[in-house]
Parts: C-alpha cells; structure tokens; sequence
C-alpha cells in the first residue's frame, strides 16, 4: 500500500506530510550530532501517529476498517526514506503497544493502551531475551525484582511506559512486564553511539531493585497469535529497509541533476543522458522496488494473519513467517546496496561530511547487523528444499 493510500483525514495527512518536510530538512544535521531528537519525537506525535497501532475501542486508530498493518508499514517506509532512526522509533513505538495488544489481559489492554490514546505515551523497549544480564527474583507479594542491565533498549530514552523482559535464573525462562520508565531504581543511559541509527536512544537502561507488580507482568500465550509479535517486529525491520533503499534513490536522484557533471569520455552534454549512469538508476530501482513489493506482500498475508485471532494456526502463521524472511532478505540487501550505489551515481562531491549522504549506508548496516543474512537464507532455503517451514523463534 502506498503513502497516498494510508487511510488518514486529511488534516493528518496534511500534518504528516509536513513532518516527511521537516525531517528531510534537518536530517543531515542531526545524523552528524546525534543524540536525543525530542524536538522530532514532539512532532511525530502532534502529527498523531503515536496511537496508529492502538486498537480504536481503546481510542486508537487500528482495525475495524481503519488501520491495519500494512498502512503502519507504509508510515515507517516513508519515514525511512527521509530518517531511518525516527523510523524505528515509530516502528518500535507500535510494537509495544502490539505485545500489550498480543500478550496482555483484559485490564492491562484497557490500561495500557488507552492510556497510551489519551495521554500520548511513547513507549520504550527492553526486550531482548538473548541479554539475560536482567535478572528477576520473585517477590512476596507475587510480583517481581529487577535486577541488572539490558542493552540495545530502543526508544526507552523520554519515553514514559517501556516493555521489559528479565531473565528467571530459577526456570531459564523470560519474565515479560510493562512498567513506566521513571519508576525508582531505573535508570536510562545516553550511551548510544553507534556509527548509524543514531538517534533511535538504543543505549542500555540499569534496574537496581525495581518492583515489578503483579499486575504488569505480561502472560505470553503459547498460540499462534501470541508469536506475532515477531512478525510484527520484523515487518517494521523490513520496510525500514525498504524506505532506506528508496531514500538513498531520492537523493542521489536530486543530487545528480542538481550538482554532476558529464564525466569527460561520456560524449554527453548533460549528465542525466549517461548511459552507464542511467543503468546504475536503473539497478537501484530495481532492487528498491522488489524489495517493497515483496514487503507488501508479506504486510498483506500478516493482515490476513492478524484477522484470523485466536483462530490462526501454525500453517498460516508459518507462510507469514517465510514471506517476511523473503522480504527481508532483499531489503536487507537493497538497502545496503542503495547506500553504496549512491555515491557511485553521486561522485566525489557527494562525500562531503557536511551532506552526511552516507548515513544511508551506515544506517542499514547497523541496523542489518542485528540478524544474520546467511540464518535467514538457510530458513528460506530448507523451505525450497525440504518444504520445512521455520519454526517460531526470536527472528522467525
């Protein structure tokens, strides 16, 4: 689904497009300085879309013919294309509200996510059972302690409620809980400083003792429905992929027929009429847009997915699963690519640290780093080979 067929007023519309401007504006400045971006984070949300992923009986916007999961996708990859760390911000922010949606009761549904409608919460993450330095002891009065660290905890800087997986030495097994970001003994770190993404504020969060009640901790459901919320995570991934790669055609377009010339054995008068340099358009076109047609593709089968509730099985589930692997492994691929093809399109002007035109390329590596090509291509391939779907698992 395209931007144009993101089904918003049109006053939001309006204030949405007038964000896309605003960050296109500044986004060099602010990839070269890093840090919290407040002032933008303010601005997503006057622009309304910190509630796009809250179901609309909580006074959100989601289903019952508003929005669905490909319009979410669709926000993200034009976010991207402009500023990929405020992408996975938004992209992050409606992951948690769906593990609330996925794994929480009936009271923390209506707690949470209509709270998260009417006072405009962001949400932070800290979810990442692979770190298992967060330890959770029980307490007498059936809740939890916190104890420990967790890294790479995305958005959790200035947000107010974050999503929280601790480590149950006694079981081995994932405590998972929602508590406000300002409870005592949290302390959030600015320590993220990572060659790209660099304002997404994915530092690590400390937690000295803190209490988690029994009432927010997070039931995970042992269905197929509760396993979307991986799914969910790397559909965002996915298109942030894909808004990059057509970010990176943006400007090396606007930067070529602004600012480059012949080169001096093409024979033409006007750089747009190089043969070789219209083939490298042509490439990077190519790969951007299979890259977002099959991330629309695997959107459409997780709508469908997430129509079918409780009633999901393991078969549609699976098919969802091996659509995004698909997906994901051409944009991941596109979006490294588009990086680096824009300054073979651009020349040698365009490495000015001042324009920051490769934040394109560092932006996907970071972030492409975090899951592992080859593991994804062995699933996509036993499935070719054997017919075995992937199983559910952290990245599946």
């Amino acid at each position: 689904m395209n931007e144009a067929q993101r089904p918003r007023g049109q006053e939001q519309d309006t204030r949405f497009t007038a964000l896309l401007e605003a960050l296109r504006a500044n986004a060099a400045q602010r990839d070269l300085a890093g840090g919290h971006a407040a002032a933008e984070k303010q601005c997503i949300a006057d622009a309304g879309l910190l509630t796009l992923a809250v179901p609309r009986e909580f006074g959100g916007q989601f289903g019952k013919d508003g929005v669905r999961w490909s319009d979410i996708y669709a926000t993200i990859r034009a976010l991207a294309r402009v500023d990929s760390a405020l992408a996975h911000l938004l992209g992050f922010q409606c992951l948690q509200v769906a593990s609330v949606e996925l794994w929480g009761n009936a009271a923390q549904r209506r707690n949470w996510l209509q709270g998260t409608a009417e006072s405009r919460w962001w949400w932070g993450n800290a979810v990442n059972p692979i770190d298992t330095r967060l330890v959770a002891q029980p307490d007498k009065e059936g809740g939890w302690r916190l104890h420990g660290k967790k890294g790479f905890c995305s958005g959790t800087y200035g947000s107010q409620m974050m999503t929280v997986s601790a480590h149950d030495p006694a079981t081995g097994s994932p405590v998972f809980a929602v508590v406000p970001t300002t409870r005592a003994g949290i302390t959030v770190h600015d320590d993220w400083d990572p060659i790209g993404q660099r304002q997404t504020d994915s530092g690590t969060v400390s937690f000295e003792n803190v209490a988690v009640r029994a009432a927010e901790v997070l039931q995970r459901p042992d269905t197929p429905r509760a396993t979307l919320r991986t799914l969910v995570s790397q559909g965002v991934l996915t298109n942030l992929f894909v808004g990059l790669a057509e970010g990176a055609l943006e400007e090396a377009r606007a930067y070529v027929l602004a600012n480059a010339r012949p080169w001096v054995n093409s024979g033409v008068q006007h750089v747009a009429d190089d043969p070789f340099l219209q083939q490298r358009f042509g490439e990077m076109r190519v790969q951007s847009l299979a890259a977002a047609v099959l991330a629309d593709r695997a959107g459409a089968l997780l709508d469908a997915a997430w129509d079918e509730g409780d009633a999901l099985n393991t078969a549609t589930r699976a098919e969802v699963s091996l659509a995004i692997s698909e997906a994901k492994i051409v944009a991941h691929r596109a979006a490294l690519q588009g990086g680096e093809q824009l300054f073979e399109a651009c020349g040698a002007r365009a490495t000015g640290a001042a324009l920051a035109l490769d934040r394109f390329w560092r932006n996907a590596r970071v972030h492409t780093l975090h899951d592992p090509l080859d593991y994804r291509l062995r699933d996509v391939g036993r499935f070719t080979l054997l017919r075995e779907v992937p199983q559910p698992t952290l990245y599946t």
